[in-house]
């Protein structure tokens, strides 16, 4: 594809016969373009009547000789849409002209909401346009210059008996991922991408380490990973190494390290069970370990290989000064593609494996996730470019470095991008991350609702006045801690989605653009939410049951697809089997829907839905429920948690672990009952019994351990 061109895909999709033209947005060539497209067919404009262009495009418009206008606020679309229906006879087409609109960038539609339910209440057979704009939502190593000005995608033709904004959203996002998903810079290499931007961001930006305050430019990163890589590829002939580091300085150069090698990072989870972990070992095929001798000594209940396995980094990178010295020179010197070229890591690329996750094991035995180099790559442009952070910027990475929002977001992210990394070993320690987010004017906090309950507590809220963002994900952000959140520290919590098999974002909320009194605006965020897709992700709805296609309005088990979809488990080829299609439809096994902005809501876990006298019943919101009637505070810990267990008469029900539970629990249990029904709840949604538990188990990413719970109900 040439720099400066605009590509055409799936021009067969474009019917003989006539219908409604919904492009995805306003761009400059909208106009010349549709009318290349529909060549020898009369084309008929249709505008919004409040719509305002541009002097060049309004001059356009006039100068045709057809064209149309509508109310989005017509209490008759139906009979307008039979007015409008002679533009479509023989062949001929109604083209839609979005007006321009302040959003976010990379956002799929820029239609608002008003205006799209109008245009499907036409009951025109629909053929929606997606518009993908490289030069507007590109990773800030490559130039802006050498991209594509646009690739229009054709979606497939709605009906017009099925035309409505949720398959718009539907078709729109699948064409959107077909055109994202060719882009170039998918086919390259991890390796080179890390080298390309510590040497453009090498002297502006740095990871500053908390646990010690030692700041390091990303240069210094640079010619340290190198010198370390060069030793890894003399200490294993293993394709991955593990690593056993929490955030900070050593995660990052040993990871760095690891990719430079030409080979595979596996961060290990040093807070799962033993079994869990030589699970792990085993399935990676891992000989060398990089990690810390006081990290050995504080996590001494690790499964620690012997000795002769360990690669103590601190021990290690002293010898390694005059390396260190040579490559600094190189690297300043030679390009990152022959520095890649060099080093041996440029061989693997595109779908080849590039890291190596595992999954939480909260719901069972840890699964191998293999994200490759396409895959990373595409989900640090795609949470990049709506972050759309102005720079400076700074981001806190406490995030386990297993954790894969901890791997992708504060690993890769900043050094790509040019942010600054401030790190700590824990995301529990809320008091000593206070102090560094006030140091350091960090910018952008990560966490989980778990770890962000830390900071309701003694912590001054001018130490957190620097953010300008803060991202939830793993769990379900309650909206109480949410409104206390923001009531302390002056800022909304936003919530994200996303899973290991996803790289893992596909979803955040964010703040709405600032625009002014009386510009059009499509919202960024929606309290309950977890936000728009991500660009260059497309989304199913099938029933949970019978696995029939439904509408994206409609509750349904979630199906993801784009270039940040990982390609398989690893040695499980039947587990991914079961979640993964061969045209790359991943099952997600969550439950949820779309709104009519594209906002997707999660209701809950597939593996946390009870089926109960054949309804399908989501212990999220039955513990909401119980919450809401307990008058429990979600601000401080996690008080409750429910759990299905076998029914002989109802197939299943549920039992409620209390860490408030008292003595009376069988009248505790009657009380909750009548308090639930008279919420409104169902009586399916009320617990059989109550298990008074010490505590409730959490995993270290702040997940709910699943597993751990189970098994204290099975106690019980």
């Amino acid at each position: 594809m040439p720099a400066g061109s605009i590509t055409l895909l799936n021009a067969t999709r474009i019917p003989s016969t006539g219908c409604l033209v919904i492009p995805s947005r306003f761009h400059p060539e909208l106009l010349a373009e549709m009318e290349r497209m529909f060549t020898g067919r009369k084309i008929t404009w249709l505008i919004e009547e409040k719509t305002s262009f541009d002097a060049s495009t309004q001059s356009l418009l006039e100068k045709s000789s057809s064209g149309a206008m509508f109310s989005a606020h017509d209490a008759n679309p139906a009979a307008a849409g039979k007015e409008l229906s002679a533009a479509i006879q023989n062949g001929n087409v109604l083209i839609y002209v979005p007006a321009k609109i302040a959003i976010r960038k990379a956002s799929a539609c820029h239609i608002p909401s008003p205006h799209l339910k109008v245009l499907c209440a036409f009951a025109l057979p629909i053929l929606p346009i997606a518009i993908d704009l490289p030069r507007e939502s590109h990773l800030r190593i490559e130039k802006s210059s050498a991209l594509p000005i646009a690739t229009y995608s054709i979606a497939h033709l709605i009906p017009a008996s099925e035309s409505s904004p949720a398959a718009y959203h539907e078709k729109l996002l699948e064409a959107y991922e077909e055109a994202y998903s060719e882009r170039k810079f998918l086919r390259s290499s991890l390796a080179i991408a890390l080298l390309q931007g510590l040497k453009l961001h090498g002297r502006s930006n740095r990871i500053l380490d908390g646990s010690d305050d030692v700041e390091l430019p990303y240069d210094r990163v640079l010619a340290a990973a190198i010198a370390l890589s060069r030793y890894l590829r003399e200490e294993t002939d293993k394709p991955r190494v593990a690593i056993v580091l929490p955030p900070g300085k050593g995660g990052l150069i040993a990871n760095l390290a690891v990719i430079f090698a030409g080979k595979i990072p596996v961060n290990l989870n040093f807070t799962a069970g033993h079994e869990a972990i030589r699970s792990c070992i085993r399935q990676a095929d891992v000989d060398r370990f990089i990690t810390a001798d006081p990290f050995v000594r504080k996590i001494s209940s690790f499964p620690w290989p012997p000795n002769r396995d360990l690669i103590l980094i601190e021990r290690v990178l002293p010898t390694l000064k005059k390396d260190m010295i040579k490559w600094a020179i190189i690297s300043k010197f030679l390009p990152a593609t022959w520095l890649a070229k060099l080093l041996g890591a440029d061989k693997k690329r595109d779908h080849d494996e590039a890291i190596l996750l595992f999954t939480s094991g909260s719901s069972g035995e840890p699964k191998g996730v293999a994200l490759s180099h396409r895959n990373v790559l595409a989900n640090v442009c795609q949470f990049g470019t709506r972050l759309d952070l102005k720079r400076p910027a700074s981001i806190l990475g406490c995030l386990p470095l297993f954790h894969s929002f901890g791997c992708t977001v504060t690993l890769w992210f900043p050094i790509i991008e040019g942010i600054d990394l401030v790190t700590y070993p824990s995301p529990l320690e809320t008091k000593r991350l206070a102090e560094l987010i006030a140091i350091h004017q960090v910018h952008v906090l990560l966490a989980t609702p778990t770890f962000l309950r830390g900071y309701m507590k003694r912590i001054d809220p001018t130490q957190l006045s620097s953010l300008k963002l803060v991202v939830t994900g793993a769990e379900k952000l309650p909206a109480n801690l949410t409104s206390a959140f923001e009531e302390k520290f002056g800022i909304i919590p936003q919530q994200g989605y996303g899973l290991t098999e996803t790289s893992p974002a596909t979803n955040v909320n964010l703040p709405d653009p600032i625009v002014s009194k009386g510009e059009p605006m499509i919202p960024c965020s929606r309290v309950g939410s977890v936000g728009q897709m991500l660009p260059g992700i497309a989304i199913r709805i099938t029933d949970p049951v019978t696995d029939a296609a439904v509408p994206v309005n409609q509750q349904g088990l979630i199906w993801l697809k784009g270039a940040n979809v990982f390609q398989g488990y690893l040695h499980q080829p039947q587990k991914t089997a079961e979640v993964l299609t061969k045209d790359g439809w991943f099952r997600t096994g969550d439950v949820g829907r779309l709104d009519e902005d594209g906002f997707l809501y999660i209701e809950g876990r597939l593996s946390r839905f009870s089926k109960i006298a054949g309804e399908m019943v989501p212990h999220e919101s039955v513990e909401a429920a119980i919450n809401k009637v307990l008058g429990l505070d979600q601000e401080s810990e996690r008080c409750i948690a429910v759990v299905g267990v076998p029914d002989e008469q109802k197939g299943e029900a549920i039992l409620l672990l209390s860490t408030v539970a008292g003595p009376a629990l069988e009248q505790e249990c009657i009380d909750l009952r009548y308090k639930l029904l008279d919420e409104g709840c169902s009586a399916l949604w009320c617990p059989r019994a109550i298990i008074p538990v010490a505590e409730i188990p959490v995993l270290a990413s702040g997940k709910l351990d699943i597993k751990g719970c189970e098994s204290l109900a099975k106690r019980g």
